[in-house]
């Protein structure tokens, strides 16, 4: 579901040194082994052509589904039969007959036996290094693979050399053991890096293959990509949804966790909008498609993970440089080393030290501890509803001071509501609540629905209504129930034009309620008030506790908004906000982000990405809210799925546990090479303690499964 351009004979593209079948359009990581992409140029158009004909959503599927455990396989039987052939060379080794006081059976031409399952060992099982190699010098990119070539075959060309000259101490044996410990590394640590990564592996599972529609009153299965707007797919209980749409009939709960973070399953019924990836509760849906492939809310999703892992943070920058200047480190250290012992000891024992400098200091564990990281918060924030759209968005959130939210849809639900009920003496608010409810249940204005959505949801019955009447930018009135009362809904004016008089006990707290900024109608019967409700932009009880949450974490919370004085007033002192801006104009929202940063604050900014862009792209942090299925926000970082501002407690949490899962993992690949590089060039042979090739390797391995495991137990830590 990446992007899937079909590129022409001389376009770029990004490859594997190791797995030239993998290509992508963007530099990144192999989704295989995890080193890091080479360009170069793509004449393999026949990958392209295979994906010619699938849909689009499909193409990463395909990918993995061809080559899965495929490149892994390579080095597993590279490693057994290498290993089986090593056995024979070793026993007529030298270090066989030193240690061991074995003597290998002699027979005509023994000796040249190293000689000849050396060569297989080195053709056979070091090819792939050769071959890695080669692609990484053409790229002009030189690293891991390069080192790994130049080891083994200095150590093969020198033992060749000494077998033809007739001389005694060639390399066979640390030869073979270094490619077959190298094969068993890399074998291992594949299989460690495609278990950490694979954030859109993960969201490519989550569509199924086909989808049951419906055509001519025959239910047929089809594939995915044989799926049109406006057919009606049939989602059985349990079902994966396979397309964004609208439930035609039936209702059910599905699980969006997936797609949106929301742990409950939420309620669907006729008219409920459907993501594709979502997983079917216990009953049946029948579902018209609205958007297939690239439009679809999960293609979105796919995109941006796609963008966000091409994406690099300033940390991979860092590791990336080091990886770098580890490589030309390593050939510096090892010419060196050579050079030095050869002065000091025969040739055999110079280039020994020389190889085991050039394995043990392989940048693998240095390039693959901050992506593998990356790999996986990104993946773990689209599990928790949040999209991360550029890795140094999420870097940044660890270290904001304030979080500057716009109020309407964020900190409010941007829709009338219900606030409070004030009865008069000897009425209560549910009789106040069913006058006002049934005398509105025939109007359309937005404060009527408002009114009746709440009875409703208190399970208050309406009366029948007759002689139903608007009263033009005043209220509403009608006769009410079985006695016909005179009943009737609206301003402080239409109170006032009929004369009806607010008590004086009620009066402060109807003033006060105004005086908040909201709403306030009066309930009247028989020219008598029976009561009043207050209106207003219902606060989300969410955003109580993610302020309280922010604060607990020592970050300071404002507020911007469009509104009054009054209102914006009311909402921070409910909210505890420590700042506040009212009255501000949408064009004016960036000056007062740049007002903060003036403080030398680190500001994150929270709105819903259309009127507040400017704002979004000048904080340090930019927060798009509310996107709901429009993923496509251009201005912000990061894009919460859901409307809930929780979810911003949880980006700073995830932010600073990558960055300390990172640190680690630096720690882990370079600090190894710090105690080991001058261990492998001999700087304690005097003491008699000696780093062999494949013990060398062996390490290095070691390192890069270390980041691995490391990286992966940033999956198992929870954010709320």
């Amino acid at each position: 579901m990446e992007h899937n351009h079909h590129h022409n004979q001389s376009s770029s593209s990004y490859t594997c040194p190791m797995h030239p079948e993998v290509h992508k359009d963007k530099p990144g990581m192999c989704p295989e082994c995890g080193m890091n992409l080479i360009k170069g140029k793509n004449k393999d158009n026949q990958h392209h052509h295979n994906h010619q004909g699938l849909n689009k959503r499909s193409s990463a599927k395909a990918m993995d589904g061809r080559h899965a455990g495929h490149s892994t396989n390579i080095f597993k039987t590279k490693f057994w039969v290498s290993l089986v052939l090593s056995v024979p060379v070793v026993s007529y080794s030298d270090i066989v007959l030193n240690l061991l006081n074995y003597q290998a059976p002699v027979f005509p031409g023994s000796k040249f036996l190293p000689f000849v399952l050396g060569s297989v060992i080195f053709f056979y099982g070091g090819l792939v290094f050769l071959q890695s190699a080669y692609r990484e010098l053409k790229a002009r990119m030189p690293g891991m693979m390069t080192l790994i070539a130049l080891a083994i075959t200095t150590a093969y060309v020198y033992s060749v050399y000494v077998v033809f000259t007739g001389g005694e101490k060639t390399l066979f044996w640390e030869l073979a053991t270094l490619i077959v410990v190298m094969l068993l590394g890399h074998w291992i640590e594949m299989r460690a890096v495609s278990g950490a990564q694979g954030a859109l592996k993960e969201l490519s599972k989550l569509l199924p293959d086909e989808a049951e529609v419906i055509r001519e009153g025959k239910t047929i299965m089809v594939s995915l990509d044989e799926v049109k707007t406006t057919d009606l797919v049939l989602v059985k209980p349990g079902g994966k949804i396979p397309t964004d749409g609208v439930v035609s009939e039936g209702s059910s709960d599905v699980d969006e966790a997936l797609a949106t973070g929301e742990s409950k399953p939420v309620e669907k019924k006729k008219g409920s909008e459907v993501i594709a990836g979502t997983i079917n509760g216990d009953g049946s849906l029948k579902i018209e498609v609205t958007k297939i492939g690239d439009e679809t809310f999960l293609a979105g999703v796919m995109r941006l993970v796609a963008e966000a892992q091409a994406s690099k943070s300033r940390m991979q920058l860092l590791s990336d440089r080091a990886a770098y200047y580890l490589t030309i480190i390593a050939v510096v250290t090892g010419t060196i080393t050579f050079a030095t012992w050869l002065a000091y000891a025969e040739p055999a024992f110079a280039i020994e030290r020389m190889v085991a400098v050039l394995v043990i200091a392989c940048p693998h564990a240095l390039g693959l501890a901050i992506p593998l990281v990356a790999s996986i918060s990104t993946t773990k924030a689209a599990n928790n509803g949040f999209l991360v759209k550029q890795r140094m968005s999420l870097e940044a959130a660890r270290k904001i001071d304030v979080v500057l939210f716009d109020k309407t849809g964020t900190l409010t639900k941007g829709e009338f509501g219900v606030d409070t009920i004030v009865p008069s003496v000897g009425n209560d608010e549910d009789e106040v609540l069913q006058l006002a409810a049934s005398v509105n249940s025939r109007s359309e204005h937005p404060i009527a629905r408002a009114i009746v959505k709440f009875a409703n949801e208190k399970g208050i019955d309406l009366k029948p209504v007759k002689n139903f009447e608007r009263i033009a930018g005043k209220g509403a009135r009608g006769e009410v129930g079985a006695q016909n009362q005179k009943v009737q809904v609206g301003s402080p004016s239409l109170a006032e034009e009929l004369g009806v008089q607010i008590d004086s006990s009620l009066r402060p707290r109807i003033e006060e309620l105004s005086g908040q900024g909201k709403t306030v109608i009066h309930v009247i019967s028989e020219n008598k008030l029976i009561g009043s409700i207050a209106l207003g932009d219902i606060i989300r009880q969410e955003s109580k506790e993610a302020i309280k949450q922010l604060k607990q974490m020592g970050i300071k919370s404002a507020m911007i908004t469009g509104d009054s004085e009054d209102v914006a007033k009311w909402v921070a002192k409910e909210l505890e906000l420590d700042e506040y801006f009212a009255k501000v104009m949408p064009e004016q929202k960036s000056d007062k982000v740049k007002l903060l940063q003036s403080k030398g604050q680190k500001v994150a900014m929270v709105g819903d990405g259309i009127n507040d862009a400017p704002a979004l792209t000048q904080a340090d942090l930019g927060i798009a809210i509310g996107a709901g299925t429009n993923v496509a926000i251009e201005s912000a970082g990061i894009i919460l799925v859901k409307n809930d501002p929780c979810d911003i407690v949880k980006i700073v949490r995830l932010s600073k546990m990558t960055y300390t899962k990172m640190i680690q993992n630096l720690f882990w690949a370079a600090g190894y090479n710090i105690v080991a590089i001058p261990l492998a060039a001999g700087v304690l042979a005097f003491k008699g303690i000696t780093l062999q090739p494949a013990l060398a390797a062996l390490f290095m391995s070691l390192s890069t499964i270390i980041v691995a495991i490391n990286a992966v137990m940033l999956k198992r830590k929870s954010l709320s």
